[in-house]
């Protein structure tokens, strides 16, 4: 799907020619009364009838109505013109038209009084995921219709951050859900690591792939032990994007790339089981946050770490009572086999050390406790370091992709003491995503850290199962905040120029998952 902004004012709207207009009602549209345009006037009616309110998410659809070019009209209403009023707005208006004969939409925002940055990033990413279809291992998978998307607002100068930064999301989480959707014959750690290579031609993005050989000379002994039971060999991918100056520390992502989880010896039920082709998700959000920072090119240096590998039962897998030893030198007593997402986590959270970054994230689908503590609308957020944890909850509020902190006391880690080895790799049931993070702590001394738990938000169950792409919108958003302080300055200064202000200048300053 492409995606284009165009400046329009209502009235021009009306005479856009294209195969659905959909327009975006807010309660201070109406209250304002209706305009001297036919979609306004058509607005007031329906309203005046009780065929419409400006509700978040309600529809009104038309055909070939009189005065308008377009050959379908939807109405939705938007409530208070929020984001995340507009994103149920726009998903529900794209979802009722992609399965038509229609190739181009116009969006109009034109409505809305001024749409933020945030509206306007909030409006294209609903358009993208509603436009989103899997479709690799179809036999007659049809193509989409819809192939544009022409976003209409009165102010193209003003909006164009808030598109920019929506259409690099956009792709950036399209991607991540397209890896984790396929399903594991179709995303081995080989194929992973391929797509990785793709990534790596993109502007600023560079990608090295390490095999077997190299990760045991890495002593990464606990990886090793998890991908001994399969007959894919892992994969452990690194990819570098390079936006800011060389010197500038990294922020380092971690993505478990569990390509496929039965839980190993301590295997899982039947039921559901082909849900663990999910249990690379984390690894998918990495890939995705890299093609949207190709796409949006922050300055700023980020790093991604992917361990991939399947967790299988086989005669060479690793047994309940056996002991490894990590790359950082601790030993591990492995307790519960299904818990193998951690184990391949740790290693590379020790390799992150060698970037010295400014902080590192490690995202993984990790406990199913994290989905009984909050289903599946905040991810589960832990942090050993106050500042970096706010940074990720204002990122996840801002992108609605939101995130919840959790303890980290140090009364929770007793339950990981073993008498085998230093330290085990389960605790009892109680506070299983709590624990969890305990057992990561341990290898994240020399860095700020934080864990995202996102076995309730990474994928849906159901009808509607397939991944989601989070947390790539909140990662996104938290890198962009780290941009350095000269990008930010001529950002702004950029967006002012934009608007018509002048730059003020200033003196430089220094099952589920396991």
């Amino acid at each position: 799907m492409d995606f284009e902004l165009k400046t329009l004012t209502r009235a021009r709207v009306c005479t856009e020619k294209c195969d659905a207009l959909v327009v975006l009602i807010s309660q201070e549209a109406l209250a304002q009364g209706a305009g001297d345009d036919p979609v306004s006037q058509l607005a007031a009616l329906a309203v005046k009838s009780g065929d419409f309110d400006a509700k978040p998410g309600k529809l009104l659809a038309g055909y070939r109505t009189v005065g308008i070019a377009a050959t379908r009209l939807v109405l939705a209403g938007v409530g208070d013109g929020s984001p995340k009023n507009v994103r149920t707005a726009v998903t529900a208006a794209m979802n009722g038209l992609k399965n038509g004969n229609i190739r181009r939409v116009v969006l109009s925002l034109a409505a809305l009084n001024e749409p933020s940055v945030e509206v306007v990033r909030a409006a294209v990413v609903a358009c993208g995921d509603a436009g989103y279809a899997y479709t690799l291992t179809k036999s007659k998978a049809a193509t989409a219709a819809l192939e544009r998307v022409v976003l209409a607002v009165t102010d193209g100068s003003r909006a164009q951050a808030g598109f920019d930064k929506g259409v690099g999301l956009a792709k950036g989480i399209a991607l991540a859900r397209e890896w984790g959707n396929r399903p594991a014959n179709h995303a081995t750690p080989i194929l992973l690591a391929g797509a990785a290579k793709e990534l790596g031609k993109l502007p600023k993005v560079k990608a090295d792939v390490l095999g077997p050989k190299e990760v045991a000379k890495l002593g990464m002994g606990s990886f090793l032990a998890v991908a001994q039971g399969s007959a894919e060999p892992l994969r452990f991918i690194v990819l570098r994007y390079d936006g800011a100056a060389k010197a500038a520390a990294p922020v380092v992502l971690v993505g478990k790339g569990i390509t496929f989880d039965t839980g190993g010896i301590s295997i899982k039920p039947a039921g559901e089981m082909d849900e663990m082709k999910f249990d690379m998700c984390g690894a998918a959000s990495v890939l995705g946050t890299f093609r949207a920072l190709a796409e949006l090119k922050p300055a700023i240096n980020v790093i991604g770490l992917i361990p991939a590998c399947e967790n299988m039962p086989d005669g060479h897998a690793i047994k309940p009572g056996d002991v490894v030893t990590s790359m950082s030198g601790q030993t591990i007593e492995i307790l519960n086999t299904d818990a193998e997402g951690r184990l391949v986590l740790c290693d590379a959270l020790t390799y992150a050390e060698r970037f010295k970054p400014q902080a590192v994230i490690d995202i993984a689908t990790l406990t199913g406790a994290c989905v009984v503590a909050l289903g599946g609308v905040r991810s589960g957020m832990f942090s050993s370091d106050d500042a970096l944890s706010k940074a990720l909850s204002d990122a996840g509020e801002s992108s609605l992709d939101l995130c919840w902190r959790l303890p980290l006391d140090d009364d929770y880690a007793e339950g990981l003491k073993t008498n085998f080895a230093d330290v085990a790799n389960v605790a009892g049931r109680a506070g299983g995503a709590i624990t969890a993070a305990k057992f990561l702590q341990r290898f994240t001394a020399k860095f700020p850290w934080a864990h995202l738990d996102i076995a309730g938000t990474a994928w849906k169950s159901g009808a509607a199962k397939g991944a989601t792409g989070r947390p790539v919108a909140l990662l996104v958003d938290y890198l962009l905040g780290q941009a350095t302080p000269i990008a930010k300055t001529k950002a702004k200064q950029a967006g002012k120029a934009a608007t018509g202000a002048r730059p003020v200048r200033k003196p430089a300053s220094k099952p589920r998952a396991a």
